[in-house]
């Protein structure tokens, strides 16, 4: 224990020396102590620190689309509720229920009895009217050539000529009450409007529809083209320069994750309304939807190409970072050191970044290994041709006296 505690009272007794007159230390502490600050400053600064490995890439001038995103519903270019128009049984259901139809196709077929005999009644009525009609002219003339001899008064030659005026128009109201009729048969075989696709069926054969109670029998709707409504910012829409109104910008539909292609299209309608309470308005596009990929009701992601910048300055998303003074990239210089360069992003789609100011073409940004950097740190490139590094020759260091003596 003697020992312990002279060895502890020696080192303290060095150590207040060492505090008040470090030049009369042993000589190997004292070098120790000079040369110890020359270290840690050498250590602090970024140039001498270990090169970071990072991955890089160039700036690029290219035309690049310039976007308007929105959120858009898919609707159909046509719905079609089919209904009946004559009252009657369900004869016939000539459709499957998904079936892809025709414009003019027939998918029902009601009784036609009862129109058909009211058509042949009507057909009949003409005939008999058009008889009436023959006779009255027949007899007309003979009172026309009655009256140049005066062989009947001219009552009688006018009466003849108003019969044969009546037994006309009787006629023409025939005409009219057989096409009526026809119409009234071709009511009974329900037609597709429009070429589409049949959703579920309503009413099963067998069963009597009434037009007065219009029930819908199947419902159609038209997918080629179809319809897709997006909603965007109107201030977007302004500063974009489209109009109110009917308008052609190409858009690109999207699935949920924007990365899949589902059509591309263009906007035919611009509304002439602004939601006041949202500040949003409404663009009507249509899609061939050639591959059915839209779906009425569904939603999509849409991207309005409003413009196009010639000889713009993009980077890859990946070497845009995110900093309390805004948006900036790490950009390698000819030395191979890193340094923070701000910039002013305008879009960013498949995978670059369209950048306003501030960097040239050409120019090498970090795309991976960002998080040891900091301005002035010197950097290792992956994938360069690095040069061998030369041996170290030792420098000459001036001799202390601890060496001399």
């Amino acid at each position: 224990m003697l020992r312990i505690g002279l060895l502890l009272a020696g080192v303290c007794a060095l150590a207040a020396i060492a505090a008040l007159k470090p030049d009369v230390l042993p000589w190997d502490l004292r070098s120790i102590v000079q040369r110890a600050p020359a270290k840690q400053s050498a250590a602090s600064s970024p140039s001498a620190a270990a090169p970071v490995r990072v991955a890089v890439a160039q700036v690029r001038a290219e035309d690049v689309p310039i976007y308007l995103s929105g959120i858009g519903t898919v609707q159909a270019y046509n719905t079609i509720n089919v209904t009946t128009r004559v009252d009657g049984a369900i004869t016939q259901i000539l459709f499957q229920e998904g079936q892809d139809v025709k414009a003019g196709d027939p998918l029902v077929i009601i009784d036609p009895r009862p129109y058909q005999a009211q058509l042949e009644q009507q057909m009949a009525t003409q005939q008999k009217d058009q008889a009436l009609l023959d006779e009255a002219i027949v007899d007309f003339k003979r009172y026309e050539e009655l009256a140049k001899t005066s062989a009947v008064t001219r009552q009688q030659y006018e009466d003849q000529q108003y019969l044969v005026e009546q037994e006309r128009a009787q006629v023409k109201l025939d005409e009219a009450q057989v096409a009526y009729a026809k119409t009234q048969v071709d009511y009974t075989t329900i037609r597709s409007p429009v070429d589409g696709r049949t959703g579920i069926r309503q009413v099963d054969a067998g069963n009597n529809v009434y037009a007065a109670l219009n029930n819908t029998i199947v419902v159609v709707t038209q997918l080629r083209p179809i319809s897709v409504i997006f909603t965007l910012s109107a201030v977007a829409v302004a500063e974009a320069r489209m109009t109110l109104g009917q308008t052609h910008v190409p858009v690109i539909a999207y699935a949920g994750d924007f990365k899949t292609e589902l059509d591309r299209g263009t906007i035919d309608l611009v509304d002439n309304l602004v939601d006041q309470t949202t500040g949003m308005i409404k663009l009507k596009a249509s899609f061939p939807n050639a591959g059915l990929h839209l779906w009425p009701g569904d939603f999509v992601n849409g991207k309005l190409i409003v413009d196009v910048r010639h000889q713009g300055l993009t980077v890859p998303s990946a070497a845009l970072r995110h900093g309390p003074n805004g948006d900036f990239v790490w950009i390698v210089r000819d030395d191979n050191t890193a340094h923070a360069q701000s910039v002013q992003v305008r879009q960013s789609a498949d995978g670059r970044t369209l950048i306003e100011r501030n960097l040239r073409p050409g120019q090498r940004v970090v795309t991976e290994g960002h998080f040891l950097l900091e301005n002035g740190r010197r950097v290792e490139i992956e994938g360069a041709n690095q040069p061998a590094a030369a041996p170290a020759s030792p420098k000459a260091e001036p001799r202390s006296e601890a060496d001399a003596e």
